[in-house]
């Protein structure tokens, strides 16, 4: 058996009719009909994968984790920060892992510079962006 790597995110949605597999495809700027003889069985086969996908936690399309720096503080253990969407990410020193969204890079150039994170945590951070718990426990933000 010979395996093809596919690439399905364009495709929207699908139905079956007269012999016809049919797909609605995002072109980006606008949408696509396409319509491709296929045996019922293909319809099937597609709605089956797709059962399987939304069942499964997502495997292959997990995101880089943020590259995380080791600090000297007593609140603190690591923290890292994602330029490209603006997280700062922070590991405290008892374990738990909180990203903040919408953080500038001065922010974070800011803190990676200061004597000390907690001080700097606690005065602009604290309490002034979105924060999610991405190490399953609670989601209290500190």
């Amino acid at each position: 058996m010979k395996l093809s790597k596919v690439d399905l995110s364009s495709l929207l949605a699908i139905a079956h009719s007269d012999g016809y597999l049919q797909l609605l495809l995002d072109r980006g700027d606008e949408l696509e009909f396409l319509e491709i003889p296929a045996p019922i069985q293909a319809y099937e086969g597609l709605q089956e994968l797709n059962e399987i996908i939304a069942e499964t936690p997502a495997l292959a399309f997990e995101e880089e984790p943020i590259a995380m720096l080791p600090v000297s503080s007593t609140m603190a253990a690591a923290v890292g920060y994602d330029r490209d969407e603006c997280i700062l990410q922070v590991e405290f020193q008892n374990g738990a892992i909180y990203q903040y969204s919408g953080v500038e890079p001065e922010t974070w150039e800011d803190l990676h510079a200061t004597d000390s994170i907690g001080k700097f945590f606690n005065d602009e951070i604290k309490g002034r962006y979105e924060c999610d718990r991405i190490d399953n426990t609670d989601g209290y933000c500190y």
